[in-house]
């Protein structure tokens, strides 16, 4: 066996998938083609998650592949499948799945009824779309296996910056701000930008840019040093929770308010510095602590706000993530070549059910996608994460639930529901409530 635990797959031959150990592989190991990680318990033998996460992996890889080039529209042979095509499950993952860095109690149970273990003989497909930002999808993998000791894939991972790697060729230099060290930088570099900018690199260069704030020794060797009188920052990305409010709202700001880019340059209008893209735009977020704590949309809200304190003008930044719609878009866009791939069918599932901790972002993103789409987006609210029994939220879901669990049940039970009243024109009280919640 090799140091990162890479057994081969039953179906390498077919697939090209590696099989790595989450116990010791590495964010460079998952990089270099199609994976699926695993615990140790299962490196053996596939677990009842590995096909579904090397569906969703593969359907990952030619997602992006045509986001480069024609699409593929070759015809293939599907495979044969106990996996159902008619719907799917898209989970948060702080507050739904796992709260401060440990998995809520009843999520390692719904993943074990989503892949097989249920009173249906039925596995249903899912994926992970997630705000959280700062770390590669192939990280989040990583940290997901380890936390609920199960078998998954990159490929069923969306992030708030996930989309943004489709604007890798629109800009040249851009600044990538927030997350840990120069992870940040290492996730735009893996989606195709070209020359990364960080804060760090900003602040080596003048160290009065930030007036209080310092680089520390290992800040200072992982900069990279250059001459930002030479060219111009085109597109600035707020990837993750910055760790430095100040430092990045005045590096930001500066930029905002440049000629075209230009560190150093004040613009007579200011209405030419460079766009500001987020990864999402969440004001509170759910962790270990009792309370909520604030994220990213509190930064976002900020800067706009200083902007027109300094300036006298508004200005209008972009969020990606939950509830923007692109992500809602890109998480179909994923389901329908998983089911074009595994059933031979080029459309998303009849019915996709989110579950989410947060109305402001999981509830209405869900609801206001459901709207326009046409297919069916299902909102389900659990009460693990931000959302708080007893109050009301601003924005409705289909169904409340106590946790994932829960919400698993509930849809697996509304589509049994459905299927049964497709074959035989009838179904009782109870089926019928649980279609109309």
């Amino acid at each position: 066996m090799s140091t990162t635990g890479e057994l081969p797959s039953p179906a390498m031959g077919r697939s090209g998938i590696r099989r790595l150990s989450s116990k010791v592989a590495t964010r460079e190991d998952l990089v270099k083609g199609p994976v699926v990680v695993i615990p140790p318990k299962h490196l053996m033998a596939p677990s009842e998650a590995h096909e579904t996460a090397v569906a969703l992996e593969l359907a990952s890889r030619r997602v992006q592949e045509e986001s480069r080039s024609s699409p593929d529209t070759s015809p293939s042979t599907p495979p044969v499948t106990d996996v159902t095509d008619a719907y799917a499950f898209a989970f948060d993952i702080d507050g739904v799945l796992i709260r401060g860095g440990k998995p809520i109690p009843e999520a390692v149970e719904a993943m074990k009824v989503l892949n097989g273990q249920n009173e249906y003989g039925i596995k249903v497909p899912y994926i992970f779309v997630t705000n959280g930002g700062g770390k590669t999808e192939q990280e989040r993998c990583l940290d997901l296996s380890r936390q609920l000791e199960m078998e998954v894939s990159p490929g069923q991972f969306i992030c708030g910056h996930t989309p943004m790697r489709e604007m890798a060729e629109r800009y040249g230099t851009v600044l990538v701000v927030g997350g840990e060290g120069e992870k940040c930088r290492h996730v735009a570099e893996g989606y195709g930008f070209q020359d990364v900018v960080t804060p760090g690199d900003i602040i080596k260069d003048n160290k009065d840019t930030t007036p209080f704030r310092k680089l520390t020794t290992d800040e200072d060797t992982d900069s990279r040093a250059r001459n930002f009188n030479d060219f111009e920052i085109e597109a600035i990305f707020v990837f993750a929770d910055s760790r430095d409010w100040a430092g990045d709202q005045q590096i930001i700001l500066d930029l905002m308010m440049s000629k075209n880019g230009r560190l150093g340059t004040r613009s007579e209008t200011f209405d030419e510095g460079p766009p500001v893209f987020f990864s999402h735009n969440d004001v509170v977020w759910s962790t270990g602590h009792e309370l909520t704590r604030i994220g990213m949309g509190a930064l976002r809200a900020s800067l706009e706000a200083m902007f027109k304190a300094v300036t006298g003008k508004e200005i209008k930044t972009t969020a990606y993530g939950k509830p923007q719609i692109g992500t809602f878009q890109f998480a179909t866009r994923l389901l329908q070549e998983w089911r074009k791939v595994t059933h031979g069918i080029d459309a998303p599932p009849e019915t996709v059910y989110f579950v989410g901790d947060t109305p402001e972002s999981d509830i209405r993103g869900t609801n206001e996608f459901d709207a326009s789409t046409d297919n069916t987006w299902y909102s389900i609210l659990v009460r693990t994460g931000v959302y708080k029994d007893g109050t009301t939220p601003k924005f409705e879901p289909k169904t409340t639930v106590d946790n994932v669990l829960d919400a698993v049940n509930h849809g697996m039970k509304r589509e049994f529901a459905k299927s049964l009243r497709n074959k035989t024109g009838f179904v009782g009280v109870v089926e019928e409530s649980a279609i109309e919640e």
